[in-house]
């Protein structure tokens, strides 16, 4: 067992994921958030873990096919080491189809057959037949794929906070100051910001996003992604509906009529929803690496830092499996971290 001492800065997916691992290596475990936990956009509302479409397959593509089928035995971990449910359920997705687009889907169905290895299937099925909310779709099909899951962001942050520190892991709330040693750069759009200025040269920012929460109960449906609106049921009677891209915004906490657009067209493609009232909205900054893919390595010029940023959108589906990667990089030594991540990349 790995015996070092790490201190990571950052309490939100990607910064608790990997003081777990590191904990379950036997590292001892120091994570410092200025603000609480999940504060920047691991505090969000969503949380849909969804696969890339099965064709022009890469290994990134690979990767994150690796991640979401790994993901239910990280969050069951997880459960059973914090006693608290994280809400991850792999229930599959629904997706309306145009005319236009029903020769594509169909042909990534095959594709799905080969690249996913039977793990979980790609379907075009009448909209009908689809199961959970009723939906409407343009051409009278959808895409049903079952590899698509759910977590519930708030809880899972919980959940990872109480499993580290079930493993002896110290978790410090403010401007607590940074300790020699080991140290890993998990916070977010404002870190890429400092990381920017550091370097000097851009190397990320941040884009706002806004979600809503609709009270609904239909905890065993799958999620819905029609035109880029995601809308995810969740486990406790609720309905998340998300989210907006902003890339320019002068406050990143607060909610406007961008959530009315969001409600508007939720209730258009599941008419369920038409009464379901809103019960919260939710606006943050999630942080997007230039790349756009994630940022994870050795901080440049900085002996001992390393940086773990920049899940811009997935944040949750890659954490567990890129946590292995920085891990493997802080405790042993080992670059398992896959071309594109790096700072070579951005």
């Amino acid at each position: 067992m790995t015996m070092a001492d790490i201190t990571i800065m950052g309490a939100g997916a990607f910064g608790l994921s990997l003081a777990l691992v590191c904990a379950e290596r036997g590292a001892r475990v120091h994570v410092i958030e200025k603000r609480h936990i999940g504060a920047g956009s691991s505090g969000g509302l969503v949380g849909a873990l969804a696969p890339h479409v099965p064709e022009n397959w890469n290994p990134k593509k690979a990767f994150q096919f690796d991640a979401l089928r790994m993901a239910e035995g990280f969050w069951a971990r997880v459960a059973t080491l914090s006693d608290i449910d994280p809400g991850y359920a792999r229930l599959g997705r629904v997706q309306p189809v145009t005319e236009a687009a029903l020769d594509l889907a169909q042909a990534r169905a095959s594709n799905a057959e080969e690249l996913w290895q039977g793990f979980a299937n790609w379907r075009v099925i009448p909209a009908q037949d689809a199961p959970g909310l009723p939906l409407i779709s343009p051409s009278g099909w959808v895409i049903h794929d079952t590899l698509s899951a759910r977590i519930q962001p708030r809880r899972a942050g919980q959940a990872l906070a109480a499993a580290v520190q079930t493993l002896g892991g110290r978790i410090s709330f403010g401007d607590a100051p940074v300790a020699d040693g080991l140290t890993v750069w998990a916070t977010g759009y404002e870190g890429l910001q400092d990381l920017s200025v550091a370097l000097g040269r851009p190397i990320g920012s941040g884009v706002k996003g806004q979600s809503i929460l609709l009270q609904h109960a239909c905890e065993n449906a799958p999620q819905i992604f029609a035109d880029g609106l995601h809308i995810v049921p969740h486990a406790d009677g609720t309905v998340a509906i998300g989210s907006t891209s902003e890339r320019e915004f002068t406050d990143a906490s607060s909610v406007d009529g961008q959530c009315d657009e969001l409600l508007a067209r939720a209730r258009a493609v599941c008419p369920a929803l038409q009464d379901a009232p809103v019960i919260d909205a939710w606006a943050g900054v999630r942080p997007r690496a230039k790349s756009r893919a994630p940022l994870l390595g050795p901080w440049p010029g900085r002996e001992g830092h390393f940086v773990f940023n920049g899940g811009f959108k997935i944040g949750f589906a890659m954490a567990p499996i890129l946590a292995g990667c920085m891990a493997d990089l802080v405790l042993e030594g080992r670059d398992t971290i896959p071309d594109g991540f790096g700072f070579g990349a951005v």
